[in-house]
């Protein structure tokens, strides 16, 4: 007896709604072609500061001519108050690099609960810098760094102290000052693990929203540190970044390989994160009015979505191809949009499902959550689940079997027979201190291989419940388990996933034709960066808080209306900014 796909248990006015099928959801295809929206952490985030009024000050700001030195911020959340602390390097150009193995950067940060004395400032200049080889205690909830991007930096310092304002089109082939490297959380090096900043620090409360908030601290920074050197170099004729200018500035980040194995090892997480976007899409389609207004706003998103698509600068031609197929299928949706006019939503997401590609359907779906606040952002509050994967000791194989079959079709219809099916492992390399992927009989390494190869283990799960069931009808999960201890793990994960809508990605991470960059790039759309600029299939950088509100910006009005940035309309000559 097949086990149906359970309906959302995110709670609903409406009770339950249907939500799209996991086989169409969880295809890695589509997962990797998701676009930031409105529930992304970074959207969450800043409406957090900027409803809150968050109060963000600088205590110290020691820096020398260069821009080398400390600075420290105190930041008074709604909950309580942090400090954020900035030790910034002199560092050789030819010792800048994006990779986990290097051992100096431009930047170290870290964010601390209260304030710090000169006591902890010493020891956290002692080990911050240092960053993996450094520790640091429980007071300390993030640690990162970052370095400056080579072509943009000592640009803008040298037109801010020329006087000038800096080229939008030259910024916008990069889109910010620093790159982050790294950014560490939840326990590791002696810092506050999730359990304590969940519990004691409701301003964090949310996932990674103080690794979020130390990159919006960390792209603060740079602005003010480049303001800081121009002035130093030619204090009479420098002048300030103009705001638009600053708001278009974002943090960069560069993502391996390391981002990878957490969608795998955490699906239950990972079920409620999609679990909460596809509850905001159906509650739009259920209950969101499509009124001549919402057209209208559903058109200008549009033209914006298109307008930030064709500003993304990569040398990544299959990227470049993506993002000029989608800019037209958006102009193609305007179109089609403008022709119908009483549509309702669920037409329009018909229509997309039959005549666009899987990046012009996701990021229709993005708009639409942002279009209905009033029905979406009561979900913030729905993204954390507690994990856990126990055995259900005295469950039937028969009902095991069943619900292999039922939620793990994908798995068992792939034939691991097949040339380059199971020809590549992913292991933790000790000289790159990252994930890698080996090729299975080449490459050494093959006996420490990470366990990611989940629809392979649920074959051979299967497998075994059927031939148990030949001989044994009516085993129990406990007996097969101690039968079968090599697959105890995956049997749990099997059991625990039926209680989720989603999780377990479609898809056999051992082939060789696998796209590692399509989970990256799911990763990312929760965390809410854009401008995705592939360097390889294995590591992609992008941007963060593009657009987004400054420090300065807290206490004004909020519009929320920072995603899919584009560049401001400014007149550079005169400095003068308007909305675009």
């Amino acid at each position: 007896m097949a086990t149906p796909l359970p309906t959302s248990g995110i709670s609903n006015q409406r009770g339950s709604l249907p939500l799209r099928p996991a086989d169409d959801v969880m295809d890695l295809e589509r997962l990797g072609t998701l676009h930031p929206y409105r529930l992304s952490f970074m959207r969450i985030l800043m409406r957090r500061i900027m409803n809150e009024r968050w109060v963000i000050q600088r205590r110290m700001f020691d820096l020398d001519e260069n821009g080398y030195g400390t600075a420290i911020y105190t930041i008074d959340a709604a909950h309580g108050r942090f400090s954020f602390v900035v030790f910034a390097h002199h560092l050789d150009p030819e010792k800048r690099s994006d990779r986990v193995i290097a051992d100096q950067w431009d930047m170290t940060v870290t964010l601390c609960e209260g304030d710090v004395d000169e006591e902890q400032l010493q020891f956290l200049r002692q080990n911050v810098p240092l960053q993996e080889a450094g520790r640091i205690d429980a007071r300390n909830i993030v640690l990162s760094r970052a370095n400056k991007s080579s072509r943009n930096f000592d640009y803008v310092v040298a037109e801010l102290a020329a006087g000038r304002q800096p080229a939008l089109a030259k910024i916008a082939q990069v889109g910010y000052l620093y790159r982050t490297t790294a950014v560490y959380g939840s326990g590791k090096f002696g810092m506050a693990d999730w359990q304590k900043v969940h519990l004691m620090h409701a301003d964090f409360a949310r996932p990674f929203a103080a690794e979020m908030f130390t990159c919006f601290m960390i792209r603060q920074f740079s602005l003010e540190q480049a303001e800081s050197i121009a002035r130093a170099r030619s204090p009479d004729t420098a002048v300030p970044m103009d705001d638009a200018i600053k708001r278009y500035m974002g943090i960069g980040n560069a993502t391996g390989l390391g981002m990878a194995p957490y969608l795998i090892n955490h699906p239950q997480l990972i079920s409620r994160w999609i679990e909460v976007r596809e509850t905001a899409l159906a509650r739009i389609v259920e209950a969101g009015e499509a009124s001549e207004e919402k057209f209208e706003l559903l058109q200008s998103l549009l033209r914006k979505a298109a307008q930030h698509l064709a500003e993304i600068a990569t040398d990544n031609e299959v990227q470049n191809q993506r993002n000029g197929v989608t800019k037209a299928e958006l102009e193609e949706v305007s179109r089609w949009i403008e022709n119908q006019r009483s549509i309702n939503w669920s037409a329009l997401l018909d229509k997309a499902l039959l005549s666009w590609s899987y990046e012009t359907q996701e990021l229709i779906n993005s708009l639409l959550t942002e279009m209905y606040p009033e029905l979406v952002d009561e979900l913030e509050d729905s993204l954390c689940v507690s994990e856990s994967m126990n055995l259900i000791p005295d469950q039937r194989l028969t009902d095991i079997r069943d619900l292999i079959e039922s939620r793990y079709g994908w798995a068992l219809n792939i034939d691991f027979d097949a040339p380059g099916s199971r020809d590549v492992f992913w292991y933790r390399s000790l000289e790159k201190l990252e994930p890698r992927l080996g090729q299975c009989g080449v490459d050494p390494g093959e006996d420490k291989a990470i366990k990611i190869a989940v629809a392979y283990d649920v074959r051979q799960c299967y497998d075994r419940v059927c031939e148990c069931l030949q001989s044994e009808n009516g085993v129990s999960a406990a007996q097969f388990a101690i039968e079968y201890p090599e697959l105890r793990s995956i049997l749990r994960r099997i059991q625990a996933m039926s209680q989720s809508v989603y999780g377990d990605i479609h898809a056999n991470l051992t082939d060789t034709e696998v796209l590692p960059i399509n989970l990256l790039r799911c990763k990312l759309s929760f965390f809410g960066v854009s401008k995705f600029d592939p360097k390889s299939r294995l590591w992609v950088r992008n941007t963060m808080f593009q657009g987004a509100p400054l420090a300065s910006d807290i206490g004004s009005d909020f519009a929320d209306d920072w995603y899919f940035p584009v560049m401001p309309a400014i007149d550079q000559e005169n400095a003068q900014s308007t909305c675009r």
